[in-house]
């Protein structure tokens, strides 16, 4: 079977009643974690950004608290997985400035791990490609943010050898 494309969805969806919608809503949710989550994030904490953003920074906490460090290895698996997660709490939000500050303070305590990332080529790497993608995101933003989100930026770019 082939996908239908977002325009031919939308038609169709707009011919739909409210209850109809509701239970196509539901059935997504039911199939995959991932629609349930994005459909959490837009009922309940699209209007506090905030309060999303604070969410997951916590949650990254967690997860590099859990981390095992006796081998680079674990750190690259887990890192990894750290940053996909995140991508996607990117995506539910699709916001620039969400974008940026998560993955600033994913970056930040990317820095401040420890054994160091700088010891070991992929992580740097990682970590590199990651600083740059931020230098896009923020140039892409309104002036004010620009200069906002470019302090932390530096100083990470400063202190990349810890």
């Amino acid at each position: 079977m082939k996908a239908a494309t977002v325009s031919q969805l939308k038609k169709e969806l707009q011919h739909r009643n409210a209850d109809e919608l509701l239970q196509l809503c539901l059935r997504l949710a039911r199939f995959k974690l991932e629609n349930k989550e994005l459909l959490t994030y837009l009922l309940f904490e699209a209007d506090d950004e905030t309060g999303y953003i604070k969410t997951v920074k916590a949650q990254v906490d967690e997860q590099f608290e859990a981390i095992n460090a006796s081998n680079y290895y674990y750190v690259k698996k887990s890192i990894r997985k750290i940053l996909r997660g995140l991508r996607k709490y990117i995506r539910y939000s699709g916001k620039k400035e969400t974008e940026v500050e998560l993955l600033l303070h994913f970056c930040q305590k990317l820095n401040n791990f420890h054994p160091s990332i700088h010891k070991n080529r992929t992580l740097s790497n990682l970590y590199e490609r990651q600083l740059a993608a931020i230098e896009k995101k923020i140039d892409a933003l309104h002036e004010d943010l620009q200069y906002d989100y470019g302090l932390p930026l530096e100083e990470l770019k400063k202190h990349t050898h810890v």
